[in-house]
């Protein structure tokens, strides 16, 4: 895991790509995994403020996130028990002021060879449609894949992303927090103990 790791945080496969971007920035690979990882959280991509920090999550998505599932900080954090792997790596940058989407080869060049080297998963957390995508190997709309979170358990659960962007998602279906939520806790109690 640790020469892959050093190859991963050597990619550049993407540096022209970010610096035609509004932010003009250099590839920064943000992940943390251990072979020992019981949880896996596989989202998009990193964001602006995760790409200067260096640590997945640390923004309001990450604080929402770790409500959803119940864990501490130190828990969340905990690499030898949550590996947490996005679909691309690096921030992919703005265009327009918005997120660009994660960038395919990132995922088709590395999430293979990492996921061959955690071989002790018992709960995948996919978040956002691009993670459901690859993990679950849906084609449905977000939504759709969320809905039908009951058909992927006990080994997955589909996620909307928690970025606020979504609030209004979270209003329009609280089914989500009203059934999905405490399942979500339950399950990720249940991997974290044993």
């Amino acid at each position: 895991m640790d020469d892959l790791l050093t190859e991963i945080r050597a990619c550049r496969l993407c540096a022209e790509r970010f610096a035609a971007t509004e932010t003009g920035h250099a590839p920064r690979p943000v992940l943390r995994v251990a072979p020992s990882a019981r949880l896996l959280i596989a989202g998009q991509a990193p964001g602006m403020k995760v790409h200067h920090s260096g640590k997945p999550f640390t923004d309001p998505s990450g604080d929402r996130l770790r409500d959803w599932t119940g864990l501490e900080e130190t828990a969340f954090y905990d690499r030898t028990r949550v590996a947490i792997l996005p679909m691309a790596f690096c921030f992919p940058g703005y265009r327009k002021g918005s997120d660009l989407p994660p960038p395919p080869i990132c995922a088709r060049t590395w999430h293979a060879r990492v996921m061959a080297q955690l071989p002790n998963i018992r709960l995948v957390l996919a978040v956002g449609g691009h993670a459901q995508k690859w993990h679950l190997g849906v084609r449905s709309t977000v939504t759709e894949t969320v809905a039908r979170w009951r058909d992927v358990l006990p080994g997955a659960i589909p996620l909307p992303h928690p970025s606020w962007r979504n609030t209004a998602w979270l209003k329009r279906n609280p089914w989500f927090e009203d059934e999905l939520v405490p399942v979500l806790r339950t399950r990720v109690a249940e991997v974290m103990d044993d």
